[in-house]
């Protein structure tokens, strides 16, 4: 069944390409030429304008991609600085308690 849908779908396809290339064809006056162009005329402004707002969109899209990776870099620094942070105080720590062990041991 899906099958016989998508052939007839194929079909119609078909079919409708080969009108548009029949009207195409069948252009014998200067004022269907001109309906014509200006039809085209039309569809290409429509595709310019089309272009532009994707163009638009993509240029906002790279600059939000651009902010979201200086925030993650910056969110890696700050991550960074907070493992040599904790290091540093676990070091400090340990000092800590290396020299309460060495006063125990030197009090006994």
């Amino acid at each position: 069944s899906a099958q016989i849908a998508d052939l007839q779908q194929k079909l119609l396809d078909a079919d409708n390409g080969d009108r548009a290339k029949q009207r195409w064809d069948s252009i014998a006056t200067i004022l269907e030429a001109k309906c014509a162009l200006k039809y085209l005329l039309g569809e290409l402004v429509s595709s310019k304008v089309q272009e532009s707002k994707l163009e638009s969109s993509l240029q906002q899209s790279k600059a939000s991609c651009s902010d979201m990776q200086k925030m993650l870099i910056e969110e890696r620094n700050h991550i960074t600085e907070m493992e040599a942070d904790f290091q540093n105080q676990l070091l400090v720590q340990e000092q800590h308690h290396q020299e309460k062990v060495k006063h125990k041991g030197q009090k006994s």
